[in-house]
C-alpha cells in the first residue's frame, strides 16, 4: 500500500496519456527515477522526506504522553478517523478502485474518497496505479515497495529513494483508463491538497476543541499526528510483514503471506497470500467476515443498496487452487 503523498505539484487532468506521464514522474518517491548508474547500487535518498517521516514518528512518540491528559472522548475520535481512514484505503482505494472487486454507487464513491483524503497515503488515482503495478510485477525492481530489497525497503525505505526505473517503464504500461474516467477521482486528485489538509488535520483537531472542548493542542497531536502515524504504519506492514511472515496456504510459489496480526490491525487486509491469489475477491480472504471489518462495511453497503456486484471466488476455485499450490498448511 502506498504512502503519504509527496508531490511537489500534481496538474490538472487532461488527456490520458498526459495524466499517465505526470503521475509516473511526479511520485512519492520523489518525483524520478534513480541515475541509470544506480541500478542495484547507491540509491537517490530524497532528503525531504526523510525529514518529513522522522519529524511525523517524533511527534508521534511526543503524542503517547498526551494520552493520559486527554478526555476519552478524544482518544474515541482519534479510533474513530483511524477507521475512516482506514475504510477510505482498503474499501477504496484498494477493493474498489484497483481491483474494481465490487462496484460503487455515486454516494459511496464520494464518502470513500473523502475518506481517503483522511488517509493522506496519496491520491487514489496515484495509489491505484501503483497498486496495479504491484500486483502485476510483484516482487520485481517494477514493484514499487519490492520485498525482496528487505523489511525496511518495502515498509517505509522506498519512500526515501528515488523510484526504480523499472517502476517508471512498466507502470506506463499498465491500463488505467477506468480510474481517468471517474469524476469522483479526477475531482479528489484536482482538489487533493486542500482535502488533506482538510481531513487529515482540520477537522480531527478541531472536532474534540469544539464539541467537547478538549485543548488543541491534545487534539492535534493525538487525533492528527498520531493517528495519521499509526495509520500508516498499519499499512505500510501488508507491505512488509504480509509480505514475509506467516504460511501461504494458497500459493507457495509467491511471497505474500497470511498474517492474522496484520490483518487485525489493518481492518481486514492481512489474508495476503489469498489476496494475491484471488486479486479480484471484495473480501481479500476466503474467511468472509472473519477478522475482516471492511468486508463487513462493503456488505452494510450493499444492504443499503449501495454496493452491488460483490465478486467472490468460489469454493471449488479456492480449495483447487490450495491442492494444486498451496503449502499444506490449512
Amino acid at each position: 500500500m502506498p504512502g503519504p503523498a509527496t508531490d511537489s505539484g500534481k496538474i490538472p487532468f487532461c488527456d490520458a496519456k498526459e495524466e499517465i506521464r505526470a503521475g509516473l514522474e511526479s511520485s512519492e518517491g520523489g518525483g524520478g527515477p534513480e541515475r541509470p548508474g544506480a541500478r542495484g547500487h547507491r540509491q537517490n535518498i530524497v532528503w525531504r522526506n526523510v525529514v518529513l517521516m522522522s519529524l511525523l514518528h517524533l511527534g508521534a512518540v511526543y503524542s503517547l504522553v498526551l494520552i493520559p491528559k486527554a478526555k476519552p472522548l478524544t482518544l474515541l475520535w482519534a479510533y474513530f478517523c483511524f477507521l475512516l481512514a482506514a475504510l477510505g484505503v482498503t474499501a477504496g482505494a484498494h477493493r474498489l478502485w484497483s481491483h474494481r472487486s465490487y462496484k460503487a454507487k455515486l454516494p459511496l464513491r464520494i464518502f470513500l474518497a473523502v475518506a481517503n483524503s483522511m488517509a493522506f497515503q496519496n491520491d487514489i488515482f496515484e495509489w491505484s496505479r501503483d497498486h496495479r503495478a504491484h500486483h502485476k510485477y510483484s516482487e520485481t525492481d517494477a514493484d514499487p515497495h519490492n520485498a525482496r530489497r528487505g523489511f525496511f525497503f518495502s515498509h517505509i525505505g522506498w519512500l526515501f529513494v528515488r523510484k526504480h526505473p523499472d517502476v517508471i517503464e512498466k507502470g506506463r504500461k499498465l491500463d488505467v483508463t477506468d480510474l481517468l474516467a471517474d469524476p469522483v477521482v479526477r475531482i479528489q486528485r484536482k482538489y487533493y491538497k486542500i482535502s488533506v489538509v482538510l481531513m487529515c488535520f482540520v477537522v480531527p483537531t478541531l472536532v474534540p476543541w469544539y464539541i467537547w472542548g478538549e485543548s488543541l493542542w491534545n487534539s492535534y497531536f493525538l487525533a492528527s499526528i498520531l493517528r495519521y502515524t499509526i495509520s500508516l504504519n498499519v499499512a505500510w506492514l501488508v507491505n512488509s510483514a504480509a509480505h514475509m511472515y506467516g504460511n501461504r496456504p494458497y500459493d507457495k510459489h509467491i511471497s505474500p503471506r497470511q498474517n492474522p496480526l496484520v490483518a487485525l490491525g489493518a481492518i481486514g487486509e492481512g489474508f495476503h497470500n489469498y489476496h494475491h491469489t484471488f486479486p479480484f475477491d471484495y473480501s481479500a480472504s476466503e474467511f468472509g467476515l472473519n477478522f475482516n471489518p471492511t468486508t463487513w462495511f462493503i456488505d452494510f453497503m450493499y444492504w443499503l443498496g449501495l454496493a452491488t456486484d460483490r465478486k467472490r471466488a468460489t469454493k471449488p476455485m479456492i480449495e483447487a487452487r490450495k491442492a494444486r499450490t498451496g503449502d499444506s498448511s490449512a
